[in-house]
């Protein structure tokens, strides 16, 4: 009875796969399944090829299970076959457990296709969600060049630290800057010598000569004469 109803099944499934179906022998053959994507989801869809082949206790007994992709795909943003692959048909143990002693080709077909592309669904959502988080993110450290640092003791402590030295170094340097105009401000002006200082250090020059009095020489001898 196993191999009439693997027979019955082969040809619904070829009614229902008639171009996806191809047999690899009588016992084996591989479907492809093209996947449906969202609308907000960009790229090709991708493609499975499942493989199966019947035991010869089949349906009693679970079908023999192969997936990959075809040859030279581009693994999609959110599905990758080969790593995938596993996971995807572990998920179909409990399909195969709840249809033993039935066909169930294509409830597995249905099931592993649902469930690619619930993961691809929740691998969008959760970069999507990554993507916001990182947003979120850049825009709160931004905003704290806004707000400022919270003030608390020690970050108050080490302001007022900092604040004093900051005002004793001032202090210092007027210190140092008000000494230094003193100096300047001792340093005398060349003094103004006498006519006398001048002839006795033999400076004076002719008609540039002073008396004891700071009186130009020749002034003196004018005044010598109207006297007389």
């Amino acid at each position: 009875m196993g191999r009439e109803e693997q027979v019955e099944e082969r040809e619904v499934l070829d009614s229902i796969f008639p171009e996806e179906i191809t047999d690899i022998s009588e016992t084996e053959f591989r479907i492809s399944i093209k996947l449906d994507l969202p609308d907000d989801v960009e790229g090709e869809p991708p493609i499975l090829l499942l493989t199966v082949r019947y035991p010869e206790e089949y349906p009693d007994k679970a079908p023999f299970l192969e997936l990959c992709a075809p040859q030279n795909s581009t693994p999609h943003e959110y599905l990758n076959v080969a790593e995938d692959k596993e996971q995807l048909l572990q998920g179909l143990e409990a399909t195969i457990e709840e249809n033993l002693g039935m066909a169930m080709v294509f409830t597995l077909v249905s099931a592993i296709k649902e469930a690619a592309e619930q993961l691809i669904e929740s691998r969008k959502e959760a970069a999507e969600k990554a993507h916001e988080e990182a947003i979120l993110a850049a825009e709160r450290e931004e905003n704290k060049k806004f707000h400022g640092t919270p003030v608390t003791r020690e970050t108050f402590l080490k302001w007022r630290e900092a604040f004093l030295k900051e005002m004793e170094e001032a202090r210092i340097r007027e210190e140092e800057e008000r000494a230094a105009e003193l100096k300047k401000a001792r340093i005398k002006e060349p003094v103004k010598l006498t006519g006398k200082q001048l002839w006795q250090q033999g400076l004076a020059t002719a008609g540039q000569e002073d008396d004891e009095d700071g009186i130009p020489v020749d002034e003196v001898q004018k005044l010598k004469v109207g006297d007389n």
